[in-house]
């Protein structure tokens, strides 16, 4: 059986991406996403857009903290340290799929969905950073309340509309 609030948010979030992927094209800009905790649901609703591939650069899924190592060059020792979710990271996620990709914004979200946790943040701690050529990589926290999969996608929804803000 369907969630009747999962589909509502998605059909608001496949509208958002739309309104993203216009936005990009008038300023004629590339788009880098970094996901952790979403895993790749963001690039999916962009790239549901016709249009996509002439903004999208493409999406570094880092679900792992050595994906985070390996793919955005983030630092093993200070993610132990300091931990996965966070400003720091969400930060370095960003500048990392920025510098990666040679694209004009980079995205990145890291968060924890649940339905446990880590010990370090509550469930459904969601951090956003936005990072673009040139300007100051800006991050923000969002807490949401609700199962694993509304927490992602209300996540995807919070990235689309910090992108439009942004933009």
């Amino acid at each position: 059986m369907s969630d009747p609030k999962i589909n509502e948010l998605i059909e608001t979030c496949e509208k958002t991406a739309a309104a993203v992927i216009e936005k990009l094209k008038r300023s004629s800009l590339k788009l880098v996403l970094a996901e952790s905790c979403t895993a790749g649901l963001i690039s999916a609703l962009l790239a549901g857009t016709s249009g996509a591939s002439d903004v999208l650069w493409g999406s570094f899924v880092c679900y792992t903290q050595a994906a985070k190592v390996r793919m955005l060059g983030l630092d093993n020792d200070t993610l132990t340290e300091s931990g996965l979710v966070n400003s720091e990271t969400a930060r370095a996620m960003a500048e990392g799929a920025l510098l990666k990709s040679g694209a004009d914004i980079a995205a990145a979200v890291t968060g924890l969905a649940g339905p446990a946790g880590d010990g370090r943040v509550p469930v459904g701690t969601i951090w956003i950073a936005l990072s673009r050529q040139g300007k100051t990589t800006e991050a923000k926290e969002f807490v949401f309340k609700d199962s694993r999969n509304i927490v992602r996608t209300q996540a995807a929804l919070a990235v689309l509309e910090e992108i439009l803000k942004l933009l």
